[in-house]
């Protein structure tokens, strides 16, 4: 029996019990929340990303400044930045990792949907487009404005409004967060600073998996490209609300000391009244 085969019979019992609510496009509304529910479990590891991002970021100028001082010598420039990194407990990869997991869930449903392994499921459709079918035949079936082809259309404009989203906002953070120039004699370095340049472009990329693999298959990148969109605006907030309310409360908590402080240094410096006696 093949491995996909349990997988397709589960996505098939569920969009059975959807059927009643979604008729032909159950399976296509199961495939979304099977999408959903993986980008849910994987929120945990999203949040920590997210941190290591940051921190990363935030880890800028002490690299520039090691690159100045070290800079003649490359063993001692990759030691001290080896050092920095386990010093900090940040990751030079640090927001890779949902991606990576992500992956092996793409392929099962990039197969499922492509040789029919995973049973009825090619029969089914999403407003009358197959679901194991590309846009090269929904275009050769009725063009891109037949009934196939806005299918695709509409998947294309949700892709194309994430990207410019997510592009403006990339070059934004890296306006405000320069990261260091690439150095050969940094393990990694080149690499962190190739993806820190072709980032804001990525996400661009994704119409052309959405054109090129199966619908199904389009539908899990439509949805996980959404919800990171979403994600990353929600953590973005999240965390910056911690960290100015964490530096506020610093404020407040220095400011207070510091008042203390100065009327118990005034209290000592005030002589003492002889009190007066009775006779």
């Amino acid at each position: 029996m093949s491995f996909f085969a349990p997988l397709g019979a589960l996505l098939s019992h569920v969009a059975d019990a959807l059927e009643p609510a979604f008729g032909a496009s159950a399976t296509a509304v199961t495939v979304i929340l099977l999408t959903l529910s993986v980008r849910l479990c994987l929120h945990p590891l999203s949040r920590s990303a997210a941190r290591g991002e940051r921190a990363k970021a935030a880890l800028a100028p002490r690299l520039a400044e090691l690159k100045r001082k070290h800079g003649k010598d490359p063993e001692r420039l990759r030691q001290a930045t080896a050092e920095l990194y386990a010093e900090t407990g940040v990751s030079p990869l640090a927001g890779c990792l949902p991606m990576l997991v992500q992956l092996p869930v793409f392929y099962v449903m990039y197969h499922l949907f492509s040789t029919g392994s995973g049973g009825d499921l090619l029969d089914h459709t999403l407003f009358g487009a197959p679901l194991g079918g590309r846009w090269t035949g929904a275009l050769a079936d009725g063009g891109p404005l037949g009934s196939h082809g806005l299918v695709y259309l509409a998947l294309f404009a949700v892709v194309a409004a994430v990207a410019t989203w997510t592009f403006r906002r990339a070059r934004r953070t890296a306006a405000e967060t320069p990261l260091p120039g690439a150095d050969a004699s940094v393990p990694g370095a080149e690499a962190v600073a190739l993806v820190a340049r072709i980032s804001p472009f990525l996400s661009f990329a994704t119409l052309i998996t959405v054109a090129v693999v199966p619908l199904a298959a389009a539908l899990y990148v439509v949805t996980t490209t959404l919800w990171s969109a979403v994600e990353r605006a929600y953590l973005y907030r999240t965390e910056t609300g911690a960290e100015a309310g964490a530096e506020t409360g610093t404020k407040a908590g220095g400011k207070a000391g510091a008042k203390t402080a100065a009327k118990a240094d005034e209290g000592a410096q005030e002589p003492r009244r002889p009190r007066p006696t009775t006779g």
